[in-house]
């Protein structure tokens, strides 16, 4: 990772919370809700996914509920590109498509409304974290179902040990900022 600093990798590190038995019982959940606040660290996490992508060959981004949100909107913003979102069930008005998938820890759905992707557009995929990679997983293939191509995921975070990337693509290129282990309560 040579475009991160030993300082800034540390920062990174520094500030993601740890919380363990959280949302169950031996889990050791990762949050990156303290990313949000701090807006420098924040502003050159994004500056650094985006130098790792060339937005030349991608036509739209996608952000993931909840987190995934904001850093699509930023990318989308610094790149001058379209975002959709990929949301919860539920909680997309109009057509949507939907895909049910396993977590860590139970089991959700990731909707996109039908009319969000046109066929034959290149996306890439934003999301806070990567554990097992269903959530990015379900979302990849609603964008495959709607005839677009996934050309690129992103991540703040990885979880070492959780084979997530081994569920995504292998034409899409992947980035994480930071690798951290996953781990049991």
């Amino acid at each position: 990772m040579n475009d991160i600093t030993e300082e800034l990798l540390a920062n990174f590190h520094a500030a993601i919370d740890t919380y363990p038995d959280f949302p169950t019982k031996g889990i050791l959940f990762r949050d990156v809700s303290p990313l949000f606040r701090d807006i420098n660290l924040l502003n050159q996490g994004v500056v650094i996914l985006e130098s790792r992508f060339n937005f030349d060959q991608i036509d739209i981004i996608v952000g993931i509920e909840a987190r995934g949100l904001p850093i699509a909107s930023l990318l989308a913003k610094s790149t001058n590109k379209p975002m959709v979102m990929a949301r919860k069930s539920g909680k997309l008005p109009g057509k949507v498509k939907q895909k049910q998938y396993g977590l860590e820890y139970g089991n959700a759905a990731v909707e996109i409304q039908v009319n969000a992707i046109s066929q034959g557009k290149k996306v890439l995929i934003i999301d806070d974290l990567l554990a097992t990679g269903g959530t990015a997983r379900a979302t990849s293939d609603l964008v495959t179902d709607l005839g677009a191509e996934v050309c690129g995921l992103a991540f703040l975070v990885e979880l070492a040990g959780l084979n997530g990337r081994d569920m995504l693509s292998h034409d899409a290129q992947i980035e994480s900022l930071i690798t951290l282990p996953a781990g049991k309560t």
